[in-house]
């Protein structure tokens, strides 16, 4: 039967509906058309797929003019359509888009802004055209610097879609489809302190993870092989929406460098005052990495990526061989990037992450005492997750139950998206204009939600 849309009663951007009004349209059909045109491994999201005609700051339209809040697309971090980066792109799009061969004052004015928000020695910039490129670029950096080869990783981590990067996933390769891990790969718990075996309360949480990382690299050791680097993301999205104890990069980044290995941060989810606190995710751990890779929200939607390193990594892997990237710091890439640091500035929109991030993890925590099924609530200013359990002992994940909760918020025009190993987090990281007006709605709409019989029933 064809899907098809009723009208609504608010237009988009406060515009009559009616002028936006479309033919009906058949989404079985439409999804037919996918699978024979497109791969057929590529997702969509819901049970009920969405036909999406706009965006603006935190919200979606459908054709039909139909509003979503968007908790779940941290890529137009500074909003969908923000006037200023979408003005930005435009006009220099007018002008000259052309790569890096060419001298254009932009990038560099957007590799001295850039850095300006980064700790010493951080200094040196490779743009990219993605997150993967950028992480697949901070592999070839720590190998070149190191002369070593292998990487340590945590499991349930993603770092990018790129054979490389897969090879570096778990999330990847010992999914379907994956292979498992190559010989140079070696793999740690991620230190997750409400599923993991050091929990919450322990105040050596950290140190404890850490450890499994020194042993790890001398195991690797004994066994011929030498360590290039470690890489996590700072704030484990895929992982769950994970909160890593306070002490734990420090220690890691101390074994990892006495084993002669760079330490690389994934900022590509969590960086640019998305977390509230600080305006990288590293920063709270109180570390300074060798390798910072930059992605998604860099762009605001336009695709861009970034490593940034010190001169010595960056001098080492200068040996004859050009780097070139075709889209890598294009001249409207660099307007998109300099206007995304405008808006961050300008709005102050990491102050804002942190204060409506508190405010959400303040009405959303006793969740856990009042609701069966909510086991765990966690993450830092709009970077949050809300872990779904069966029994609360033996932490059962709700993976059927975290689906369920979300194509039910999803009818309430609220996009939603779930995470971790067991696909049973719920996690929240939208657009950073998300205001308090739309947080009280999420939070209504949640408790409804969590009290509607088929999840009282699980």
């Amino acid at each position: 039967m064809a899907t098809t849309f009723a009208l609504p009663d608010f237009g988009i951007l406060g515009l009559d509906a009616k002028r936006l009004a479309v033919p009906e349209l058949d989404i079985e059909i439409h999804v037919k058309e996918r699978k024979t045109r497109l791969g057929r491994n590529l997702s969509i999201s819901y049970r009920r797929p969405i036909v999406m005609a706009r965006g603006y700051m935190q919200y979606m339209f459908d054709r039909m003019g139909q509003r979503y809040l968007d908790m779940y697309n941290n890529v137009p971090h500074v909003g969908h359509n923000h006037p200023h980066v979408v003005k930005a792109a435009q006009k220099q799009f007018g002008i000259l888009n052309t790569n890096t061969r060419y001298l254009n004052k932009e990038l560099v004015r957007y590799a001295e802004r850039l850095t300006a928000t980064l700790p010493e020695p951080l200094s040196v910039v490779f743009v990219t055209a993605s997150g993967s490129e950028a992480n697949e670029l901070a592999l070839r950096l720590a190998r070149a610097y190191t002369n070593n080869y292998d990487m340590v990783v945590m499991t349930s981590g993603y770092h990018g879609h790129t054979t490389s990067m897969i090879d570096m996933s778990q999330y990847k390769f010992a999914g379907p489809g994956g292979k498992g891990a190559p010989e140079w790969v070696h793999l740690v718990p991620v230190a997750d302190c409400y599923r993991g075996e050091y929990k919450y309360g322990d105040a050596n949480a950290g140190e404890k993870y850490a450890l499994s990382v020194e042993q790890v690299i001398s195991e690797a050791e004994v066994g011929g092989r030498t360590i290039a680097g470690f890489i996590c993301e700072t704030f484990p999205s895929v992982g769950g929406q994970i909160v890593l104890p306070q002490r734990y990069l420090e220690q890691v980044y101390k074994h990892v460098r006495e084993a002669g290995g760079v330490c690389i941060a994934d900022e590509v989810q969590t960086g640019f005052g998305r977390i509230g606190t600080h305006f990288w995710g590293f920063e709270q751990q109180k570390v300074v990495p060798d390798i910072v890779v930059l992605g998604k929200p860099i762009g605001n939607g336009y695709p861009m990526g970034a490593v940034v390193t010190t001169p010595e990594i960056a001098d080492a892997f200068n040996n004859g061989m050009e780097y070139f990237s075709t889209f890598g710091g294009n001249t409207v890439a660099c307007a998109v990037g300099n206007a995304v640091l405008d808006v961050l500035e300008r709005e102050n929109l990491q102050a804002h992450s942190l204060e409506i991030g508190n405010y959400l993890l303040e009405h959303m925590r006793p969740l856990v005492d009042k609701h069966a099924l909510v086991g765990d609530v966690r993450g830092s200013g709009l970077f949050l997750g809300m872990e779904l359990v069966r029994d609360k002992v033996t932490l059962e994940p709700a993976d059927t139950e975290a689906s369920y909760l979300v194509n039910r918020m999803r009818d309430h025009r609220i996009l939603l998206g779930t995470d971790g190993p067991y696909h049973n987090v719920v996690k929240m990281r939208g657009p950073l204009p998300f205001s308090k007006d739309d947080a009280d709605f999420f939070l209504e709409m949640l408790h409804k939600v969590l009290q509607e019989d088929a999840l009282q029933l699980a």
